[in-house]
């Protein structure tokens, strides 16, 4: 057991327990008070005062770290729950923890409160919650910094991916936070500013709103969509590729069967240079829900192509690149 203290805006201490000798892998958990310690109370989310120049407002979170992991900084990925879950819900249906034992990541799960939601969904449709340095994005911006300084991550290889409306805050912060994010995973949702309020968001989510791109963001993204999708049309898919890519980039598709019982298209967006900077998954007769999950968890589908497995091989090849210093305002 490894007990650490850190301290964030305020000066109040935030107590870590780890369990470093679970043979598997082991959440990274807050406690309370000794009095939390001793009883083996782990269910506590870590809670947050933060306090910066950009905002004042609380956040909760959740911080996998695997049990066996290697010495040096690693890589971490942000995962973004869906409407109506949780972090403990959506680390179940996506099986991100074994996925990131695996490949030697850390993953941030922040929680969305229903005092801001009161389904739980990040406000990817609120303009407020579309900018750097306001609202959501920039709370989430210091929740990964507050993970980033208080283990040892490398700052260089920090991403993010979401489900559904965590898919399109996703987005956001990719948009919004290139110098915090080196890559972008996208799993049923929106591309950035898909809609400005909610009327608009539920014509986005049909497929019938009116999206165009006056410059790509080159922001490297993978995207998992399921074209029997009824919550948010695969359609939104095609346009975070669109938003990050760009329109007329080559294009190389192959058709993959026999993936775990569904069969998927799998789209390679090539830059200008020849390099991968989108990859999109098309995974047939899928639903709003998370490719090749697990069932302990909400919006998961068992079956298809392993979203949390292909993103984080994405991830792992795609370091931060240099940022130059508009994109970054």
């Amino acid at each position: 057991m490894v007990i650490s203290t850190n301290t964030l805006g305020s000066g109040n201490p935030i107590l870590f327990w780890l369990d470093v000798a679970s043979a598997a892998s082991s959440w990274l958990l807050p406690l309370g008070e000794s009095e939390a310690l001793r009883s083996g109370d782990t269910s506590q989310l870590e809670k947050l005062q933060i306090f910066s120049d950009e905002l004042v407002g609380d956040g909760e979170y959740r911080l996998f770290i695997p049990s066996d992991a290697a010495q040096g900084p690693l890589p971490l990925v942000v995962m973004l729950h869906g409407c109506t879950q949780d972090p403990d819900d959506f680390a179940a249906g996506t099986s991100m923890n074994q996925a990131a034992a695996s490949a030697g990541f850390a993953v941030l799960y922040p929680a969305q409160s229903r005092a801001a939601n009161s389904q739980r969904c990040w406000n990817w449709f609120d303009t407020t919650h579309q900018q750097r340095g306001s609202g959501e994005p920039a709370l989430l911006a210091a929740m990964t910094h507050h993970a980033m300084a208080s283990h040892p991550i490398d700052p260089k290889r920090v991403y993010v991916a979401g489900l559904s409306a965590g898919g399109a805050m996703a987005a956001i912060l990719g948009e919004t936070y290139p110098d915090v994010y080196a890559a972008v995973g996208v799993h049923s949702g929106l591309a950035a500013r898909a809609a400005g309020d909610l009327s608009t968001a539920f014509s986005a989510m049909q497929g019938r709103n009116k999206f165009s791109v006056s410059e790509p963001s080159g922001m490297p993204t993978i995207v998992f969509h399921g074209d029997a999708d009824g919550t948010v049309h695969a359609r939104n898919g095609a346009q975070v590729i669109e938003a990050c890519a760009g329109g007329d980039a080559a294009v190389e598709s192959v058709t993959l069967s026999g993936l775990s019982g569904r069969d998927a298209t799998r789209s390679l967006h090539r830059a200008n240079d020849g390099s991968i900077v989108a990859e999109h998954w098309v995974v047939h007769g899928a639903s709003h829900a998370w490719s090749g999950g697990s069932r302990s968890g909400s919006f998961a589908d068992d079956l298809g192509p392993d979203a949390s497995a292909e993103m984080l091989r994405f991830f792992s090849e795609r370091p931060r690149r240099p940022v130059r210093e508009h994109e970054a305002s």
